[in-house]
Parts: structure tokens; sequence; C-alpha cells
């Protein structure tokens, strides 16, 4: 049996192993639903985490900063999805959470465009509507680097090479698609409503000008469509300088001539280096 201890003080006990998804549920139908991650001993953890044993634990919700920052986290890996489904042959490299957002890297050669943007987004709400479950498991560290390598996504396994020899490393897979992440996640891509996909923008591989040149796109994400809507507003103005500071991106990486290392809040560069 464990004791469980909630942030009010209460104590509840559960005579068997018992996962964060089951108790919220116990507490009540609405915290089951708005359900993020949990927190055991100040740790953040998924919803299906189980505890064992007596524990202080708290439900995170979009309520909680933390909530939101794992709303973001989860929507970089639905991006990610998107972008798997629509251009295979794309690799995916990393995709962290930032001020108010996230971006992801992608190695991409021929680079997206302000059309694709628009067509990522759109089936990333698509991929939200399956519902499909976030679940995690572990491997061994080189299981899963040629778990990824057989794959074609080499990135993703060098990352996995830099880890020590020896550590299990978790991944995460909603539906078909299989990312590295010592997370946690939302319980299911459902959760994932209000996103928008800002601009596109480049980076060297492990910022080393030495490296391959990647396609970097952000977006950002709220826990309410009326959220989102009230902290990103695109006047025109905006949407003309998203389109013209990704179309200099891919003349740019085309030509390899140049490359922008700062862009201002409507996405148009200003810092331009140029590339050997």
């Amino acid at each position: 049996m464990s004791v469980v201890t909630l942030p009010d003080g209460s104590r509840r006990e559960f005579p068997q192993p018992t996962t964060i998804a089951a108790i919220a549920a116990s507490i009540g139908p609405g915290l089951a639903r708005a359900a993020l991650a949990g927190r055991v001993d100040g740790k953040l953890v998924d919803t299906s985490f189980v505890v064992e044993r007596d524990a202080e634990i708290a439900i995170v919700t979009d309520k909680d900063p933390a909530g939101v920052e794992i709303l973001r986290h989860s929507t970089a890996h639905l991006l990610a999805h998107a972008v798997k489904e629509l251009y295979p042959e794309a690799q995916v490299t990393i995709g962290p959470v930032i001020d108010n957002g996230f971006y992801y890297d992608f190695a991409f050669q021929r680079g997206f465009t302000a059309e694709d943007l628009d067509r990522i987004e759109a089936r990333m709400h698509e991929i939200a509507k399956r519902d499909l479950r976030v679940e995690r498991s572990v491997m061994p560290r080189d299981q899963a680097a040629e778990f990824f390598r057989r794959q074609g996504e080499e990135y993703k396994a060098q990352i996995i090479e830099a880890i020590p020899q020896g550590e299990d490393i978790s991944l995460y897979r909603q539906g078909e698609f299989v990312d590295l992440c010592r997370g946690p996640h939302v319980p299911t891509t459902a959760k994932l409503k209000a996103f928008k996909l800002t601009k596109v923008a480049g980076a060297y591989w492990r910022g080393d000008s030495r490296n391959e040149m990647l396609a970097r796109i952000y977006g950002t994400a709220w826990p309410s469509k009326d959220l989102l809507d009230i902290n990103w507003r695109k006047p025109r103005s905006v949407t003309i300088a998203r389109w013209v500071a990704v179309s200099i991106y891919s003349t740019c990486r085309k030509r390899r001539r140049a490359w922008c290392f700062g862009t201002n809040a409507a996405g148009v560069c200003t810092n331009w280096s140029k590339v050997t």
C-alpha cells in the first residue's frame, strides 16, 4: 500500500501501484481530464508514471507554468511528426521549448517555403485530432542509436552516441512517429489545440558553421485558443514579413551565400553573415 500526500496536505491510500492518471481520476473527473503530467516528490513525470511508494503528489495542468511548457514541448514533437508525414526525406534533429513557444530543426535539402508552413500547421491539427496516445519507452543507448540509424535519422543517432555509454534512453511514440526525449509529455495529442507556426530561419548543426545548415521552424503554443489569439496577433505586415523571411532564407540556402543569425519580432533578418 502507498500513501499519497496532495498539495493541500490531504492523504489518499492506494492498495496497489497507481498511475498519476488514476490518482487524478480519484480526486475528480475534471482534474482527470485536465491532467497533463504529475509531480512525484517534486519531479515532473508523465501521467502514465506508476507510483509504488509513499510520495508527495501534484497533478500538473495547463494552469501550472510547467504544464504550459509541457504543452509547448509536445507541440514541438507534433511539428516533427507532421513534417515527417509530409516530407519523409527530412531528418529530425532537436526541438526544445523557448520563451512563449518552441522550435524544431530539420535537415531538409530544399528548405521550407511559406506555403509549406501552412501545410505543416494544417497537418499538425489533423494529427492532434487523431487523439493519439503519447507513450514512453526505454532502450539501451546503443540499441536506441541503431534504432534511429535504421530509420535514416543520422542526427538522432549522433545525439544518442554523445550520451555516456551504458545509460538508458527514453523515447516517445505517438502513432507511427517516435522521437528521442527525456519528457514528460502530454498523454494524448488531443491535448494540443492552440498553436501557430510563426517563421522559418536557419541554424548550423550543433551551432558550428563548419557543419550542415538546418531549417529551423519556430512556433508558439498556448493552453487555449483565446490565449493564443491574445499573444499571437498576425497583422498583414507580419504576414508579409514572414513570407519575405522565408523567401530570403530559401534563396540564400540554395546559393549558400549568406545566412541569418538573428531576426526581429516579425521574422525579418537583422544579422546576416557570409557563408564560406
